[in-house]
């Protein structure tokens, strides 16, 4: 039975390619928003809290600060309505999902950012 359900997602579900991201890291998503007849794209920029999942059904949660409310939002990866992914930010964190970060305010709630070799 699993084999039928990986032939089948393999087959016929379209298969977007984004940037590969980490928990911690701050990226913005686009995405389009449908409103009657009309289509905009809207984006949400915040920093990922985790991803879970595998394959098609794999999912993200991006969390933001919205003046003094934190507003988090879970993505499908393969949503229809992604447009694009950017990653602003490589943050450096020790778990997979950084539930914690819920909790920090002000300087506690900051993320060292990652630092890359140049070649």
């Amino acid at each position: 039975m699993e084999s039928l359900i990986k032939f089948v997602q393999d087959e016929f579900v379209t298969k977007k390619e984004f940037p590969k991201f980490n928990a911690g890291d701050t990226i913005t998503v686009y995405y389009e928003i449908k409103e009657g007849a009309k289509t905009r794209t809207q984006f949400f920029r915040g920093v990922v809290i985790q991803i879970k999942g595998a394959g098609s059904a794999q999912t993200f949660t991006i969390r933001k600060m919205s003046g003094t409310v934190g507003v988090e939002r879970i993505f499908p990866i393969n949503l229809p309505a992604l447009q694009k992914v950017e990653i602003n930010k490589r943050g450096k964190v020790r778990r997979a999902r950084i539930y914690y970060f819920r909790e920090l305010t002000g300087k506690k709630a900051r993320i060292k950012e990652r630092r890359f070799k140049q070649d």
